[in-house]
């Protein structure tokens, strides 16, 4: 079976060892899927694996440990269904006797699952021919594949500094610049040593000389503070500026994405990538990279002249190196993958603050406080427990590093007291070896301390280049045809569209005449959204074209195309600003005579005249300081003002009051004029004035015609109009 994508046919060398070792022998692997959500929808991997005598489910721990395994007979099993809805699936295993399981996943993996549900059913028809993937499921791939990939990620920040180069390129001048100034100091204790020394034992040492000594190590102390002060005053303001042209340019690229990207994603998620992750990678650019710079210089710069002073005794200082090395290698992956647990799990927390905060009201109005605040725990109860295991291995990683950097001092003075003793080595060069060497492991110890910062960079660099690695599904023509002025004439031939592994437009089409006013009817499920969504070109179709005054809209640009297409959405998105601004959104540089004219047509300029500051009046998060009908004219109102050559209407009334409908409905009537018009509506009597009515059902044109003639069919208006008529004299 060809998948999806690359990523739901790798599993673990280590999970695939475990899944392997619970078959028996004779036991055929027909069919795995990996889901990769957990049931409440936080980012976890589970192997489901059909065999051709049971289904069995395997789900990691996140630490290494034994796999969680599940099991069912075939002949417990009645069937997997699959559902799939914008972006989020859901595999469930029924039994006999009703549910057995679920597992949860994201559009990516909806081939898989339909094809594990397919091969389940082929089983009841003696199809038992094994799954080729699953041994090249992980036998092809070395475990070193898993490892988290930091150097690159951190790589690749470089790549944003190129703007930056000339500060980055002073910046780490002047560290070099300091790293030498702070060698002078431990050098010049040599000669002092050796005056103080005659001083002392035979008195022909000079105070002159020692007081040359003493202001030339306090003269190296203080360039050295003026040279480090510089440098951290460079990079700061060079990191600062990388970090924001990172925001903006992941922002910028989330803004290129297609649709479909964000109907699989949570918007908590999206926001820590883009602010803790990237103010992670501030501090790691502004402190970490320089005091790692410095580190790496003075440990050269000091393995150099020790090897100078004493090549003998530098090979015994550095007998604790290699050891110190290795622990870095051991710990570096453990702690990635730590902290990668660790932001999942901030992920998932911002994700439950990023819903219930605008969604307070619905919280309270369902009494759900106490709910929501378990939620939360539990979600920063997964933090503190990704921490804990990233804890463990750091509280034993650097206090491990010091203990061998305390006994690589240790063999200093012990190798250099043998040295004296056979005359190999005068005192005040044992004393200057060991500043050096003190200096060498304490530089050392630095750089262990900053190797956890420095791993929290590597996982946030990965996150955020996860965005940036990300094609928009609706990609740039590569000749562009610019639309020019539109007359709105729109031409969907043979339209095909599917979700996942499910159709939700086949083989569609339909012309429709400029300024011509369509109505688009139908049940629930029928692609109505779907299809307008694809004439905006928010998806590309799968099959077939559409066409916009006789050229294909995948030729337009994609921003020039929708500056010509209108939208009145069912529940109106008004930004944090003023009415103003709102109604301007489509075209900023408006004046306020045209934004008044254009609220005027939308019947809002009344109600706008009564807000405390009018025009100027904020309204609030999303709108709520305001009505749904009023929210709806405003958004009318921002709709005309762009004036486009098509319009679309996405159950613009089915969320107000008769009182409020008559309003905006008065307001659409204004709208519509001179555009050609596509309207969704669940109130049939809403599209009486459309020219046509096409009524969709399974993906598929079911009838067109008007309202008076599609009754008397009896066709799927027909039941759709008597239907609402019966529920409006319940109503009554």
């Amino acid at each position: 079976m060809e998948r999806e994508n690359d990523d739901d046919r790798r599993i673990s060398p280590k999970l695939h060892r475990q899944i392997s070792s619970h078959l028996e022998p004779d036991e055929t692997v027909v069919a795995w899927f990996l889901s990769d959500l957990d049931d409440e929808l936080r980012y976890a991997e589970t192997v489901v694996v059909l065999t051709d005598l049971r289904l069995l489910s395997f789900s990691s721990d996140g630490a290494g440990g034994e796999a969680n395994v599940r099991s069912w007979r075939l002949a417990d099993i009645g069937a997997l269904h699959t559902r799939d809805r914008w972006g989020l699936g859901t595999l469930e295993l029924a039994g006999v006797a009703g549910p057995l399981a679920q597992w949860r996943y994201t559009v990516g993996r909806a081939a898989s699952a339909h094809h594990l549900s397919t091969r389940l059913g082929g089983l009841a028809k003696g199809d038992t021919e094994p799954d080729e993937t699953w041994e090249a499921a992980a036998a092809d791939v070395d475990e070193s594949a898993f490892a988290p990939r930091s150097a690159g990620a951190l790589l690749r920040l470089l790549t944003f500094g190129r703007r930056r180069a000339g500060l980055m390129g002073l910046g780490f001048a002047l560290t070099l610049a300091a790293t030498t100034a702070g060698l002078v100091p431990p050098y010049l204790t040599i000669p002092l040593t050796q005056e103080l020394t005659h001083l002392s034992v035979t008195g022909e040492g000079s105070l002159g000389a020692v007081g040359w000594y003493l202001g030339l190590i306090a003269l190296a102390a203080v360039i050295t503070w003026l040279v480090t002060w510089g440098q951290g005053i460079v990079m700061a303001w060079a990191s600062e500026r990388i970090s924001a042209d990172l925001r903006n340019h992941t922002y910028a690229h989330l803004q290129r994405l297609s649709l479909e990207y964000f109907g699989g994603k949570r918007t908590g998620d999206l926001l820590a990538r883009i602010s803790t992750d990237t103010e992670r990678i501030c501090y790691f650019l502004s402190d970490n990279l320089v005091d790692f710079a410095t580190d790496v210089l003075m440990i050269i710069g000091t393995s150099a002249i020790l090897i100078w002073l004493n090549p003998t005794l530098a090979l015994a200082a550095l007998l604790p190196f290699p050891l110190i090395a290795w622990l870095v290698y051991t710990a570096r992956n453990h702690m990635q993958r730590g902290f990668q647990r660790g932001g999942r799990a901030w992920d998932n927390m911002t994700s439950i603050l990023a819903d219930t905060i605008p969604g307070i009201r619905v919280v309270k109005a369902f009494a759900q406080e106490k709910r929501e605040v378990e939620r939360f725990r539990k979600a920063n109860d997964q933090i503190v427990a990704a921490n804990d295991r990233v804890n463990a291995v750091w509280t034993f990683f650097w206090p491990m590093v010091v203990l061998l950097n305390q006994a690589g001092l240790l063999i200093v003075w012990g190798v250099g007291a043998y040295l004296i003793y056979v005359g190999q080595m005068e005192f005040a060069v044992l004393i200057g070896f060991v500043n050096f060497i003190s200096r060498f492991y304490t530089r050392l110890e630095s750089m262990s301390r900053m190797f956890s910062a420095t791993q929290r960079a590597a996982v946030g660099a990965q996150r955020i280049f996860e965005i940036l690695d990300r094609l928009p599904s609706v990609p740039e023509p590569v000749r562009p045809v610019h639309p020019g002025h539109l007359r709105g004439q729109i031409e969907i031939r043979n339209v095909s569209f599917r979700h996942g592994s499910r159709p939700i437009i086949e083989e569609l089409s339909l012309s429709i005449r400029p300024q011509e006013m369509i109505g688009l009817v139908g049940p629930s499920g029928a692609g109505k959204s779907t299809l307008v969504n694809l004439v905006c070109r928010f998806y590309d179709v799968a099959d077939g074209e559409i066409l916009v005054d006789g050229v294909d809209i995948r030729s337009f640009p994609v921003d020039e195309y929708r500056r010509h297409i209108g939208v009145v959405l069912q529940d109106p998105f008004l930004f944090y600003g003023t009415v103003a601004d709102n109604i301007a959104y489509g075209r900023p540089d408006a004046g306020r005579d045209e934004i008044i004219a254009a609220a005027k047509a939308a019947r809002a300029h009344d109600f706008i005249l009564r807000l405390p500051l009018g025009y100027d009046s904020l309204v609030g998060e999303r709108g709520q300081s305001l009505s749904g009908g009023e929210r709806q004219r405003i958004s009318i109102a921002r709709a005309l003002l762009i004036d486009p050559r098509i319009l679309i209407l996405d159950e613009a009334t089915s969320s107000v009051d008769t009182e409020t409908e008559r309003e905006i409905q008065l307001a659409l009537d204004n709208l519509v004029k001179g555009r050609t018009t596509i309207a969704i509506a669940h109130r049939l009597s809403t599209l009486r004035k459309a020219d046509r009515l096409v009524v969709l059902e399974q993906g598929r044109i079911a009838e067109i015609g008007q309202h008076q003639d599609l009754i008397l069919t009896e066709g799927v208006y027909s039941r759709l109009h008597k239907a609402q008529q019966e529920h409006m004299l319940d109503v009554e």
